[in-house]
């Protein structure tokens, strides 16, 4: 799924996440595989019917790892620096965003036409800046799986599952606020999915307790 840039940037995320997440790194290297299986699955699923529509990508590279990898990446590097476990919050919250995103854009391009936020009119399925019902009730999913991997992993409150859940979806929701601008030709795939994993650890980081 990754072409060789790619690839040598994913192992190096996966290595620094490693090496600064101190007594956290079995579960924060555990969390962030799990999002790249589920992530390959999403974009994997119906992959001839999204042929058709346009919209599958197969191959992703060095800007796809960097967009969805820098941001927990710098918090597990903050949580080196400090020790302290708002930094987990956030890196948790920003993978929970990361799979929310996924979820939406991949698995959400097989409902009907979705439904643009700058006018509410129908466009073409993969439009950025648009939404389904479909779409994001998957967004949310994907943030709440993360959210329960989350609590075995990390043996957090329960309560903290729907909160991760909804700072995840969140990050998805700025994601396509951003792809609004994205389609008025400010900004990219790229800079939406930054934006979206950036919110999220941020929403982790002040209202989430580890």
């Amino acid at each position: 799924m990754l072409d060789t840039p790619g690839v040598f940037a994913s192992i190096a995320v996966g290595l620094v996440v490693i090496w600064s997440s101190r007594t956290f790194a079995l579960a924060n290297i555990t969390l962030l595989l799990l999002f790249l299986i589920l992530s390959v699955i999403a974009t994997k699923y119906r992959h001839e019917e999204k042929k058709e529509k346009g919209v599958y990508e197969h191959e992703r590279g060095l800007h796809n790892v960097i967009s969805n990898g820098v941001v927990p990446m710098l918090c597990c590097t903050g949580f080196y620096l400090t020790g302290s476990p708002a930094w987990i919050a956030a890196y948790v919250t920003s993978v929970a965003g990361a799979l929310s995103d996924k979820f939406g854009s991949e698995l959400g391009v097989l409902s009907g036409k979705p439904i643009a936020l700058k006018n509410l009119k129908n466009v073409k399925a993969g439009t950025s800046g648009a939404i389904s019902a479909l779409g994001t009730f998957l967004s949310f999913s994907g943030a709440l799986i993360i959210g329960l991997a989350a609590y075995f992993l990390y043996r957090i409150d329960p309560s903290v599952i729907f909160y991760i859940a909804v700072g995840g979806f969140l990050g998805g929701v700025f994601d396509t606020i951003a792809g609004i601008f994205e389609e008025m030709g400010m900004g990219n795939k790229s800079t939406s999915n930054l934006i979206c994993t950036l919110s999220s650890a941020l929403i982790g980081f002040y209202f989430i307790k580890f």
